[in-house]
């Protein structure tokens, strides 16, 4: 067979219609090995707590190959996983699997069905045959700090504004300034931790958030996340860091308009706006183009160009946050309030005492 994903396979061999051979895909005890691609954190990150899940379905000895830095980041919480370079390929493989979204769309070679329909982090299911048709698994990896000590005194949030694909930014013009300047009036101080604070391609340039820290830059993703484990939430788009934080076990916004809820990870924290266009990636009418950073399928060129994410209002991302410190009892000014008042009644005993 040319199929690439997971197929519970039986071979028979016949000579002169008298069967010969027979042999029933097993896994159990067996080498398998899951290729993943190089140079890309949110898929990955989507795709992973179903290596997992696979490997204990079928106890196989499982191999996982993909970069040694996102390798560093799984290896304390999946133990039983053996990680390998991007082309390695160990000694006695008796299967092998790409995980991937594959082009065009139609490929049923690498992909039982369209990942448009399914979800990013669904496609994993479906190529490792653990979305049989029915309700598919809801996975999320897990990501654990190194360093537990907390570095930041201060209350604080973690934003990332920055993408690969124009389409995927908020393209409000005031929505990051309303949500920094809501931010901080609640107390907290705003880490913005993209890779860049300036990034672009022909006449679009994207900023950091005026108002926001510049925690910028290359850092290595263990020091990401260790920050992200002491922040109290992150608020982000469909990103490879919104990802990481939900990987860190954090509550997440997701800001969201040329994807679908089906697309990422759940959270009871996604605004999207769908009284204007939206969800072009999920549409199976449609192929995304990865060569223009200005793709916008429906509407580019037009007044109306992502007017999906254009139309989310920083009024409405605050009225989740607001949703989201109350759920959790997040509130960093009385937490303040409440030192101030034990310190002012520590320094009144003291005084007290030295009276006496």
């Amino acid at each position: 067979s040319s199929k690439k994903y997971f197929v519970d396979f039986r071979i028979e061999v016949y000579e002169k219609d008298q069967l010969i051979f027979a042999h029933d895909l097993d896994l159990r005890g067996k080498k398998v090995l899951l290729k993943f691609p190089v140079g890309i954190l949110g898929d990955i990150l989507a795709w992973f707590p179903y290596a997992e899940a696979f490997r204990q379905k079928h106890g196989c000895q499982l191999y996982c190959a993909m970069a040694a830095e996102l390798a560093a980041l799984f290896k304390p919480s999946y133990p039983e996983i053996n990680f390998v370079q991007p082309e390695e390929r160990p000694e006695g493989l008796y299967a092998s699997y790409y995980m991937g979204i594959f082009f065009p769309c139609d490929d049923r070679v690498h992909q039982p069905s369209d990942f448009r329909i399914r979800g990013l982090h669904q496609n994993a299911a479906m190529i490792l045959g653990l979305d049989e048709g029915g309700e598919p698994p809801q996975l999320s990896v897990k990501l654990l700090p190194q360093d537990k000590k907390r570095r930041i005194q201060e209350p604080y949030v973690c934003i990332a504004a920055q993408s690969s694909s124009q389409a995927k930014y908020w393209n409000n013009g005031g929505g990051w300034l309303g949500v920094v300047k809501h931010l901080q009036a609640k107390g907290y101080r705003v880490l913005c931790i993209d890779r860049e604070n300036v990034y672009g391609m022909n006449s679009r340039f994207n900023i950091i958030p005026y108002g926001a820290e510049d925690f910028t830059g290359k850092l290595p993703l263990q020091e990401r996340i260790d920050l992200l484990a002491q922040a109290d939430f992150f608020v982000g788009l469909s990103s490879g860091l919104s990802w990481l934080a939900n990987g860190v076990g954090i509550p997440v916004v997701l800001i969201s308009g040329f994807t679908l809820p089906l697309n990422e990870f759940a959270t009871p924290y996604r605004v999207i706006n769908y009284h204007v266009c939206n969800g072009c990636w999920n549409d199976t009418q449609i192929v995304f183009d990865h060569k223009d950073f200005e793709w916008c399928p429906r509407l580019k060129g037009t007044e109306r160009q992502y007017e999906c994410s254009r139309y989310i209002t920083p009024e409405a991302v605050n009225k989740v946050i607001d949703r989201l410190m109350a759920d959790h009892r997040l509130d960093p000014l009385a937490a303040e309030a409440g030192k101030g008042k034990a310190k002012a009644a520590a320094t009144k005993k003291k005084q007290e005492l030295i009276k006496k």
